[in-house]
């Protein structure tokens, strides 16, 4: 049984996803097994890749960047965030990083 990579949390949402880091440009994939896929123009050190996904995630979802919290996957490509929003659903999140609803 497959988890959905954005579930809903009182207060907001959690997302999961796997990125690669130091593509040509910032840029969402789509969904690969329970995670969505992204590709970040930022390189995988000193923080730099997580700081471009939370800033990439704050611009699409309309939310400040405190709003958003990295709660495991620091170093790692697979990341769990969770997303403080009571305007953000899973539809409203799928629907504008544009990908199938879930």
């Amino acid at each position: 049984m497959s988890k959905a990579w954005c579930s809903a949390l009182p207060g907001g949402v959690r997302l999961a996803v796997q990125i690669t880091a130091n593509a040509k440009k910032t840029e969402v994939i789509g969904v690969l097994d329970d995670a969505l896929k992204l590709k970040l123009h930022a390189q995988p050190i000193e923080g730099k890749a997580n700081e471009a996904l939370i800033r990439y995630l704050a611009a699409t979802l309309a939310v400040p960047r405190s709003a958003i919290t990295l709660t495991h996957g620091q170093t790692n490509k697979r990341k769990l965030l969770e997303i403080v929003s009571a305007e953000l659903t899973p539809e409203v999140v799928a629907r504008l990083m544009g990908v199938a609803a879930i």
